[in-house]
């Protein structure tokens, strides 16, 4: 079986929860690499980070350029329609990656999606349509593009979920966080929301946040 390219962080002792972390368009897996030791986890913590590599695709809001993407972007403003075949065919390539965890001993709910802007619609795509019990979903920056036609399983019903925006967002404006906050909350989901002053982008304060939450998440010491 064929897996998307990664960026892999192991641990120093043997790992047992990993978090999968998605870039967003026009980046690759080495973006949110450098801020792995700003987490503040434990020296010891025993967390693998992987930071797969989106293949390279067409952007039609790029006039369009060829670039790493998960999925095309047909147009931008609120409702940012996107080629959700595309997103789907690459949330079935992350979904790989899962098992792939799962197989190398990795309880599955000991596995953390997060992702930022494009990667994190791709990361709630798969997060709430993988068919056992994840340990979290944290999105940055991002927005809920298949809210209209996801179909979610069940066995993540109670997921916990975080999503922070920057409140001065000029690429996903962070009303459209709220709205895909408030799409989630109304099917259900337990989701906590919060914002920064700042763009399209993460803070220091932020990771901070992220860090704090793994701990808790996957009961780090």
């Amino acid at each position: 079986m064929s897996y998307l390219p990664c960026v892999q962080l192991d641990p120093a002792t043997t790992a047992s929860a990993t978090v999968i972390w998605l870039h967003g368009l026009g980046a690759d897996g080495h973006d949110f690499e450098p801020i792995v030791p700003d987490l503040g986890l434990p020296a010891n913590a025993p967390v693998r980070f992987i930071f797969p590599h989106a293949p390279s695709l067409p952007v039609t809001i790029n006039g369009g350029l060829v670039m790493p993407a998960w999925y095309d972007i047909l147009e931008t403003g609120l409702e940012r329609r996107v080629d959700l075949a595309q997103l789907t065919a690459s949330a079935r390539q992350v979904e790989r990656l899962i098992d792939r965890e799962q197989a190398r001993g990795i309880d599955s709910r000991r596995i953390l999606m997060a992702g930022f802007s494009q990667g994190g619609a791709v990361a709630i795509q798969v997060a709430l349509t993988y068919p056992q019990r994840l340990a979290g979903l944290l999105g940055l920056s991002t927005y809920f593009a298949s809210k209209d036609s996801l179909q979610a399983d069940p066995a993540n019903a109670r997921l916990p979920i975080r999503l922070y925006h920057g409140n001065l967002d000029p690429m996903v404006p962070e009303s459209i966080g709220r709205t895909s906050y408030e799409a989630l909350v109304k099917r259900g989901y337990e989701v906590a929301y919060k914002t920064y002053p700042m763009g399209h982008s993460v803070c220091l304060e932020e990771v901070r946040d992220i860090g704090m939450w793994m701990r808790e998440i996957l009961s780090l010491e």
